[in-house]
C-alpha cells in the first residue's frame, strides 16, 4: 500500500525565470503570464518570489526606491511582484512565497545557535543553500486556491540580474536543486532585454547573459526576449545558435498595448504546448473555470484596446515620482475603468503642489497641479507616511466634498477627509492627526494602542481584518452586494479617534462600517454626495482584473456618471460579462 500511495503521489515541477542585462526587464509579468497559459490547461499554479536583499521583508522600504509594499491576508509585507501573481492567476499567497536572504539568513542563524548543527562550520555551501531548496519544496506544496488542493506548478522569479552578487548564493542552490527534484521536473525561464539602437536589434547583450548563466550552472529551455518591437528572424536565429536552444524555444515579448496581451502572446509562439511537454504535464480540462480563462482573457485585452470614452481621476499622492509606488492603485483603477468601458486617464498630482507654501515658492507648479485638480471626473487620496504633502490632500478632500466630486480616500485619505471635516462642519481649526501633530486640542485620527513605537519594522496593523457593517443604508454596502461584513487587507498605524466619532456624525460623517469590536472605523461615507467614501483598509490589494475592487468600482461608476443606472439595477453585474458588455450597459438613456 505505501508503494502504491508512493506512486500515486505527483512529482511537483518547478519553473524557475531569472532576468539579464537589466533588472525591471519584466521578470513578474512574464512570471505571471506562464502561470496564466498553465492555469488554462486546468493546472494549479503557485508562485515564488525571491529578492536577494538582507531585509527581512519589504516592509520598511522606500516607495521611491523599491515602489509600493504590498500586503497579503497574513499581513506579509511583500514585493509588489506579489501583487501581479495575485492579479494574474487569482491566488492567496503567504508572505513565505516571498523569500529575501534576510529570512534564508535568519533561518540558519537561529538553527547554529539552537545547535542544530552540531557544532559544525556554518557556510553558504551547503548550508545556505540547503535552507532554500527546503523552502522551496515546503512552500511550493501549500495551497494558495480556494479549493485546498496541492499545486501542480511553483513558478519561481528570481529578483534582479544573473551576475549580482546578491544572488549567487541562489543561483547556486538552483543549480543544485535541478538534480535533486531531476530534469524533467525542472525548467528554466531566461527574461533578456534586445536593445534596438538606431532600430537595430542587438543580441550580444543576451548571448553574454545566457554564457554567465549556463556558467554558473543553469542552461535556459526558454528565452524570452523583451523588445520594442517583434522579433526578427534573423536575432531569434543568432540567439539559438550562440545560446544553444532552438529557435521555436526562443520567444518574443515587444511592447504591446496592455499587459494583458502578453498571456496571449506567450500562448501565440506556443509557450504552453512546449511547457507542458518539458514538464511532462497532461492539461486538465475538467476544473472548473479553466477552458474558458484564456478566451475570457483575450475578452479583456479586446475590450481594453477598443475603449474610446475616457474618464479622468487625479491621484493626490506623496510619492507621485515613481508610479510603482501607487501599482496596486493604479491596477484597481484600470480594472474599474475597463469594468465601465472608459479609457483611464490618470493624472497623479504631488500632494505638496497643492499646498499655499508651493504657491509662495513656485506659482507655476502650484497653478498647473489646481488646474489638472479642477479639470478632473473624480479624484483619489491613496495611503502614505509622514506629514509632507498632508495640507494639500486635506485642501484635496475639501474641493471633492464641496464641489460634489466623485471621491476615495484610502488608508490616510480617509484620515484626511475627516481631519478636513472635523476643521470645516466642526469649527476644529487645529484638528490633526497625533502623527502630524501632537499638540492639536482636536486629535481627530490617534495612534493605535498596540502599536509598538519601538521598531519600525512589522508594527502596523496589517493583513486580513473583518469590517462588519452597521447600516443598510449605503452605497458602499450595495456595492459589496450587501454583504454582512467584509474582509480586506490593513497596513496603518494610526485610526480615527473613537471619541469624536459622534461629534462627526452628527454634522452628516457616517461610518457605516467598523471593526468587530465597533471601536475603528473602518468605511465612511457622505449621505449627500454624489460619492464620497473612505475607508481605512486597502481594498486595491484584492482588486482583480475580472473582479474589480468595489470601493473603486463606485469611484468609476460615479466618474463616469453611471452609478445611478448600476444602482437601479440593484448593483449587480450584467450576467453574460463581469460588470457589461458595452457602453449601452450603463448608457443613462437605456435605463430610465
Amino acid at each position: 500500500m505505501r508503494i502504491l500511495t508512493s506512486l500515486c503521489q505527483k512529482a511537483m515541477k518547478y519553473v524557475l525565470v531569472t532576468g539579464g542585462v537589466i533588472s525591471g526587464v519584466g521578470k513578474g509579468i512574464i512570471s505571471s503570464s506562464i502561470g496564466t497559459i498553465l492555469k488554462s490547461d486546468g493546472l494549479r499554479v503557485t508562485t515564488i518570489k525571491i529578492d536577494p536583499y538582507i531585509n527581512i521583508d519589504a516592509g520598511t522600504f522606500s516607495p521611491y526606491e523599491h515602489g509600493e509594499v504590498f500586503v497579503l491576508n497574513d499581513g506579509g509585507e511583500v514585493d509588489l511582484d506579489l501583487g501581479n501573481y495575485e492579479r494574474f492567476l487569482d491566488v492567496t499567497l503567504r508572505s513565505d512565497n516571498n523569500i529575501t536572504t534576510g529570512k534564508i539568513y535568519q533561518e540558519v542563524i537561529n538553527k547554529e545557535r539552537k545547535g542544530d548543527y552540531l557544532g559544525k562550520t556554518v557556510q553558504v555551501v551547503p548550508h545556505i543553500t540547503n535552507a532554500i531548496q527546503d523552502w522551496v519544496t515546503r512552500v511550493a506544496t501549500m495551497s494558495v486556491d480556494d479549493d485546498k488542493e496541492q499545486p501542480d506548478v511553483c513558478i519561481i522569479e528570481l529578483g534582479g540580474t544573473i551576475g549580482d552578487i546578491e544572488g549567487m548564493p541562489f543561483v547556486e542552490a538552483f543549480r543544485q536543486f535541478q538534480f535533486r527534484v531531476k530534469k524533467e521536473n525542472f525548467c528554466c525561464v531566461h527574461v533578456s532585454l534586445i536593445p534596438q539602437p538606431r532600430g537595430e536589434q542587438k543580441s550580444k547583450p543576451t548571448q553574454a547573459s545566457v554564457r554567465e548563466l549556463r556558467g554558473l550552472g543553469l542552461s535556459p529551455d526558454i528565452i524570452v526576449c523583451r523588445s520594442v518591437t517583434p522579433l526578427g528572424d534573423s536575432v531569434k536565429d543568432k540567439i539559438s545558435l550562440f545560446c544553444h536552444v532552438d529557435p521555436g524555444q526562443v520567444y518574443t515579448v515587444h511592447d504591446v498595448t496592455s499587459i494583458y496581451r502578453v498571456p496571449l502572446l506567450l500562448q501565440e509562439q506556443g509557450a504552453d504546448e512546449f511547457l507542458m511537454k518539458r514538464l511532462n504535464l497532461i492539461p486538465k480540462p475538467d476544473v472548473d473555470k479553466s477552458p474558458r480563462l484564456m478566451t475570457r482573457w483575450k475578452e479583456l485585452a479586446d475590450r481594453y484596446d477598443r475603449l474610446l470614452k475616457e474618464v479622468c481621476i487625479v491621484l493626490v499622492g506623496k510619492y507621485t515620482e515613481l508610479s510603482d509606488s501607487y501599482a496596486s492603485v493604479i491596477k484597481a483603477l484600470q480594472h474599474a475603468a475597463l469594468a465601465v468601458n472608459h479609457r483611464l486617464n490618470l493624472k497623479c498630482i504631488e500632494a505638496a503642489d497643492l499646498e499655499q507654501d508651493t504657491c509662495n515658492e513656485n506659482p507655476q507648479r502650484y497653478h498647473e497641479a489646481w488646474k489638472e485638480l479642477v479639470g478632473a471626473n473624480g479624484l483619489i487620496v491613496p495611503g502614505g507616511f509622514g506629514v509632507r504633502g498632508t495640507e494639500g490632500k486635506v485642501m484635496a478632500c475639501k474641493w471633492a466634498r464641496t464641489k460634489k466630486i466623485p471621491f476615495l480616500g484610502v488608508c490616510l485619505g480617509l484620515q484626511c477627509a475627516v481631519i478636513e471635516f472635523s476643521r470645516n462642519m466642526l469649527g476644529w481649526e487645529d484638528a490633526h492627526s497625533v502623527e502630524f501633530s501632537q499638540d492639536s486640542k482636536h486629535p481627530v485620527v490617534i495612534e493605535m494602542p498596540e502599536h509598538n513605537p519601538g521598531q519600525m519594522g512589522g508594527t502596523m496593523r496589517l493583513g486580513q481584518r473583518k469590517t462588519i457593517f452597521n447600516t443598510n443604508n449605503s452605497v458602499i454596502r450595495r456595492l459589496y452586494h450587501n454583504k454582512e461584513y467584509v474582509e480586506e487587507r490593513h497596513r496603518h498605524r494610526y485610526e480615527v479617534n473613537p471619541k469624536v466619532v459622534e461629534k462627526l456624525e452628527e454634522k452628516g460623517m457616517r461610518f457605516v462600517g467598523r471593526s468587530e469590536d465597533g471601536e475603528r472605523m473602518e468605511i465612511m461615507e457622505l449621505g449627500d454626495h454624489p460619492y464620497y467614501v473612505g475607508v481605512q483598509y486597502h481594498p486595491e490589494y484584492i482588486s482583480r482584473p475580472m473582479n474589480p475592487s468595489p470601493p473603486y468600482l463606485g469611484l468609476l461608476l460615479a466618474a463616469s456618471n453611471k452609478l445611478s443606472t448600476y444602482a437601479s439595477r440593484g448593483f449587480r453585474p450584467s450576467p453574460r460579462m463581469s460588470f457589461c458588455e458595452s457602453d449601452d450597459d450603463y448608457n443613462e438613456d437605456a435605463h430610465p
